[in-house]
C-alpha cells in the first residue's frame, strides 16, 4: 500500500522557481513537500546560464586575441584547448550547480521526495508508480520546460546535441550545423564557431535571436553573416546518422533552393516546450493553451478558482531566470496563504529585461517595437549606431545599433531593443528608467560619464528629444525658471 503523506503545499519541480516557492510558502507559515522527478540543480546552474557564459567566456578569449593586432599587439597563433576548455566549463558548472545541490539536500527528507509527480485531483499527486500519495491544500506547479524537436529530428535525437550534452564535448566539431536561431542556438553556434567550428545557422524564418525591431535586426543580420554561414527562411527536411556525421537536408521556404550536407555535429536548438506530463489541469475545469498551459493570474500565479499555482519556465512567457524566481516566491506566498484559508495577493512584476549573450549583445527592455505597433501606441523612436560610437571604436567593438521608444503626450520611456557593446549593462540603465516612469528630458538629466558605451544611449535619448520637439537645453535642468519655459 502506498504511504499517504499530507502537507499544506505540495510544489512539483526543485528549481529556479519551486525553491524560492517553497521558501515563500515556508514563510508564511505553511508545510511543504518538495516534489522532484529529475537531478536536483536548477536547469540555469546545470545546462542554461551559466554553462554557457562560461562556453562563451573561452570563446570570446580566443576571438578577442585573434583580434588583438588591430592594436597593433601580435600574439602569434591562437591555439584552442578543446579538452582543457570545456574541462573548465564542466568543472565550474557542477561548482556552481553543487551549491543548489547542496542547499535542496539540506532540506528535511520527509520534505522532499524524487519521483515524477501525476495529479490525480488538483491536491492530490501520485509520486512515481509505487512512490507515495500527497495530500495537500494547494499546489505550486514549477516542472520547468525541455527541448522540443520538429518531426524531421526526431530520428536522429541520440546522435544530436542540445543545450545538455554540448557541455560533455572533449573536442570542438570541425563543422556543425546549429538548427534554431534564437538565443541559444546564436549564443552556442558563435562560441563555437569562435573555438574554431565552420558553422551553419539554420533558421525557418529571418529571424536572429528575439529582437523584433527591424532596424535593428537589419543590424543583426549584417553582423552575424559577417561571422559564420547563415540559412534563414529555410526548412531542414530531412536527417541521417552517416558515416562522419549527420546528413541534414533542406529547402528555402520560397521553393527556390535546396540541399544536402554532412555536418560532424548537429546542435538542436528547436525551442523548448512546458514539461506538463501528468498535470492536465484541464480535466479539472482549468482552461489551457494549444501547449497546455494552464491559464493563470500573471500577478497571483493562480490558474483560474483552483488552489493551485503555477511559476517558472512551465508557464511559456519570459523563461529568465529572475522572472522565474520572482514567479515562484508570488505562486509560494499565495500558495502558502490559500493552505492556510487566507486569500491570493496580487504582486507587480518588475520591468520586461533580457540579455542575449551574443557578440555584439542584445538587450530587449519594457514594451517591444512589435508590442508597441501592434497594440497602435503613439510613440516616438530615438536610436544609435555603435559603429562611430566613441568608447565602441576604441575597444575594436564598433558594431550594432539601439532604438529607444517613447510615448509622444508626455515624453515617458515604453522600452528599447538594443545590439551592441555593453548591452547587458545598459539594458539595465534602461530597465530602471521605465520601471521609474522616467522621461526623456529626465533620462537625459542623469549623468553619462565620458568615455564610455552608455553615452551611445545618451545620443538615442537626444534623438529621442529632437523627435518630441524638446527644448534643446532640457537636459540641463534649471531650477528657477517658469513652467513651461
Amino acid at each position: 500500500m502506498r504511504e499517504i503523506i499530507e502537507t499544506d503545499v505540495a510544489i512539483i519541480g526543485a528549481g529556479s522557481a519551486g525553491l524560492p516557492a517553497r521558501r515563500e510558502a515556508e514563510k508564511a507559515g505553511a508545510r511543504t513537500v518538495l516534489i522532484e522527478g529529475g537531478p536536483f540543480g536548477t536547469t540555469c546552474a546545470r545546462v542554461g546560464c551559466m554553462p554557457s557564459k562560461l562556453l562563451i567566456a573561452a570563446a570570446d578569449a580566443a576571438h578577442h586575441i585573434r583580434h588583438a593586432p588591430q592594436f597593433g599587439v601580435h600574439g602569434g597563433e591562437v591555439r584552442v584547448d578543446a579538452p582543457a576548455v570545456f574541462d573548465r566549463v564542466r568543472r565550474e558548472r557542477d561548482r556552481f550547480a553543487g551549491f543548489v545541490v547542496e542547499a535542496t539536500e539540506a532540506i528535511e527528507p520527509g520534505q522532499r521526495i524524487q519521483g515524477w509527480a501525476k495529479l490525480v485531483e488538483p491536491t492530490v499527486l501520485e509520486v512515481g508508480e509505487d512512490g507515495p500519495i500527497v495530500k495537500a491544500k494547494s499546489v505550486v506547479i514549477a516542472t520547468g520546460s525541455s527541448l522540443w524537436l520538429p518531426p524531421p529530428l526526431r530520428g536522429v535525437r541520440d546522435a544530436l546535441l542540445d543545450n545538455e550534452k554540448v557541455f560533455e564535448l572533449d573536442a570542438v566539431p570541425e563543422t556543425l550545423a546549429v538548427v534554431g536561431a534564437g538565443v541559444i542556438g546564436l549564443e552556442l553556434g558563435q562560441a563555437l564557431a569562435r573555438l574554431g567550428s565552420k558553422v551553419t545557422v539554420f533558421s525557418f524564418d529571418d529571424q536572429l535571436g528575439p529582437i523584433t525591431d527591424p532596424v535593428v535586426r537589419g543590424a543583426i543580420h549584417e553582423a552575424f553573416a559577417a561571422q559564420f554561414e547563415l540559412a534563414l527562411d529555410t526548412e531542414v527536411t530531412g536527417a541521417e546518422v552517416v558515416e562522419g556525421g549527420i546528413a541534414l537536408s533542406w529547402r528555402r521556404r520560397d521553393g527556390s533552393a535546396q540541399g544536402q550536407q554532412v555536418f560532424a555535429q548537429v546542435l538542436a536548438a528547436t525551442g523548448r516546450r512546458p514539461n506538463l506530463s501528468g498535470l492536465d489541469l484541464a480535466r479539472f475545469g482549468a482552461t489551457s493553451d494549444r501547449l497546455g498551459v494552464p491559464a493563470h493570474d500573471p500577478m497571483t500565479m493562480q490558474v483560474g478558482d483552483l488552489p493551485v499555482f503555477i511559476a517558472g519556465d512551465v508557464t511559456n512567457d519570459r523563461p529568465l531566470l529572475h522572472e522565474a524566481s520572482d514567479g515562484g516566491r508570488i505562486a509560494g506566498i499565495n500558495a502558502g496563504r490559500v493552505a492556510l484559508g487566507k486569500p491570493a495577493r496580487a504582486f507587480e512584476r518588475r520591468v520586461p529585461l533580457s540579455v542575449v549573450f551574443t557578440d555584439p549583445q542584445m538587450g530587449m527592455v519594457g514594451e517591444s517595437h512589435r508590442a508597441l505597433t501592434a497594440a497602435g501606441v503613439d510613440f516616438a523612436v530615438g536610436e544609435v549606431s555603435f559603429k562611430n560610437q566613441g568608447r565602441a571604436r576604441v575597444m575594436g567593438r564598433n558594431l550594432g545599433h539601439a532604438r529607444i521608444y517613447a510615448e509622444r503626450r508626455q515624453g515617458r520611456i515604453l522600452g528599447a531593443e538594443l545590439f551592441g557593446p555593453g548591452v547587458e549593462h545598459m539594458s539595465h540603465l534602461l530597465a530602471w528608467a521605465v520601471g521609474a516612469d522616467m522621461t526623456v528630458t529626465r533620462a537625459l538629466q542623469m549623468p553619462f560619464y565620458h568615455p564610455v558605451v552608455e553615452e551611445g544611449l545618451r545620443t538615442a535619448l537626444r534623438d529621442l528629444a529632437h523627435g518630441l520637439r524638446l527644448l534643446d537645453h532640457a537636459e540641463i535642468k534649471c531650477v528657477d525658471c517658469p513652467p513651461g519655459s
